[in-house]
């Protein structure tokens, strides 16, 4: 399923599932079956997998057949961010495409040898924005505004100290980020600043459930500026995956239901064109993992 979060023309909140050209709601299509269905992102996620398999179930049922104000022209709402708000930051991974492993020691100035771990850093919860969001560019803070497309893993079940071979089973789904960066903001080797301001994490946008994606890793992702292609590569060449993700993540940190791992992103970034490109206000950024989705943002001053 494509699960969202939407706002309705009166402004209304509501989380739905992308049924073809329809948005379909979650708490009303419960209760037109009888039951009662959570009515965020989070309380959704929470309550899986109880809360999927009724609502596949009730989508089944019903379809072609809504009872009146189920179902809405996806045309008439306005997509959010899918969890507009996490619990805790985002884990972002970094480094973890040898390609951009080797473009980033050419210009970023961080080692050119593999990591022998995952490179792990976060984003605040108020650095998510949704589909056609503005990106916030700050010129007081930077002149060197960044992009980079990324699979980002929804966690479903809590996970502590989890062995890779369990790890998949706490995945809940998967949605596109694109990991904003102020390359001139890093501090002492620090990449919070640099990475977690406002607007700096753009997603959606839906969250793809982890049943329709039987592999993870043969994903291809794309992303463009003004409509030229910066970036294109697939997630079987991510240097840790999924599993070593979670695991490495939840030996000393527990993950939580809606908590979101972002898998890192291949090479292409503006910090490593020659010459360098950065974004600018006016720009449009439009990105996209395969099986998962095309989000769109454009960039504005600040």
């Amino acid at each position: 399923m494509k699960l969202i979060t939407y706002q309705t023309r009166t402004l209304e909140t509501r989380i739905g599932v992308l049924a073809g050209n329809l948005a379909v709601d979650i708490v009303r299509l419960g209760a037109a079956g009888g039951i009662e269905l959570p009515g965020t992102m989070l309380d959704f996620i929470d309550a899986a997998p109880a809360s999927v398999e009724r609502t596949r179930e009730l989508l089944k049922e019903l379809e072609g057949r809504w009872p009146v104000g189920v179902a809405t022209p996806a045309s008439n709402v306005r997509l959010l961010a899918p969890i507009p708000r996490p619990r805790k930051n985002i884990f972002g991974i970094g480094l973890n495409y040898v390609e951009h492993v080797a473009e980033s020691a050419r210009t970023l100035d961080t080692s050119k040898d593999l990591p022998k771990q995952p490179v792990v850093f976060s984003k605040p919860p108020t650095a998510v924005i949704g589909p056609d969001d503005a990106i916030r560019h700050n010129a007081r803070i930077t002149q060197q505004l960044d992009w980079e497309v990324e699979l980002a893993v929804v966690i479903g079940a809590t996970a502590t100290r989890v062995d890779e071979d369990a790890a998949m089973g706490h995945v809940f789904g998967y949605t596109v980020l694109n990991d904003i960066s102020a390359r001139d903001c890093r501090r002492a080797g620090q990449w919070i600043f640099s990475k977690g301001q406002d607007t700096f994490a753009p997603m959606g946008p839906y969250i793809v459930t982890a049943d329709e994606i039987p592999d993870p890793h043969n994903l291809d992702l794309w992303l463009k500026v003004n409509g030229a292609v910066k970036q294109q590569s697939n997630t079987r060449h991510l240097l840790f995956k999924i599993p070593a993700l979670i695991a490495d993540i939840s030996s000393a940190i527990t993950l939580e239901p809606g908590d979101i791992i972002a898998t890192g992103t291949p090479s292409g970034v503006g910090a490593g064109m020659d010459p360098q490109e950065w974004l600018w206000p006016g720009d449009v950024v439009e990105l996209g993992v395969e099986a998962v989705g095309t989000l769109r943002n454009h960039v504005v001053a600040a």
